[in-house]
Parts: structure tokens; C-alpha cells; sequence
């Protein structure tokens, strides 16, 4: 069967902003090149979605940091967090 829309878009909002807070941040980031890269990678998603991506970002935080500077990927992240089916 399939996921909800709500879901789906839930789950490509979150790969995508996180492909670009990825490649913002860089190589082995640390703790702060993460922080502006989600600051900035909001951002560049737009109003409507940059709002939706800052929501998500400052409920998981930490995880999101923590697995960015393990370099894992936005798909594995997004899993990880719940926006995306395994």
C-alpha cells in the first residue's frame, strides 16, 4: 500500500534539505559548520518550504547534527528521524 502524501512530502522535503545543508556544510563538519549550513539550507528552500524545514531541523537538532558530522546520508537521516520509511 502506499504512504500518505503528507508523508511523502514530508520525507522529500527533509532529503532535500538535507542534501543541501549537507553540501553546505561540508567535509567532516563540526558542531557550528553544521548549525549554518541548516541556518542557510533552510533558507535556500524558500519561504513556505524554509519554514516547514526550520520546524523540522529545531525539533531534531541534535540528531540531525550528530549524524551530519558522522557523514551519514540525508536519506539514512531522514529514516532515522522519521520522515521517511525505511
Amino acid at each position: 500500500h502506499d504512504v500518505a502524501p503528507g508523508r511523502r512530502i514530508k520525507c522529500s522535503l527533509c532529503t532535500k534539505a538535507l542534501k543541501k545543508i549537507k553540501i553546505l556544510a561540508g567535509d567532516n563538519p563540526d558542531e557550528a559548520a553544521v548549525r549554518t549550513a541548516i541556518e542557510k539550507g533552510c533558507r535556500l528552500l524558500g519561504r513556505l518550504l524554509g519554514k516547514l524545514c526550520r520546524k523540522m531541523v529545531s525539533k531534531y537538532h541534535d540528531q540531525i547534527s550528530e549524524e551530519l558530522q558522522n557523514g551519514d546520508s540525508p536519506r539514512h537521516i531522514c529514516t532515522a528521524i522519521g520522515f521517511c520509511k525505511a
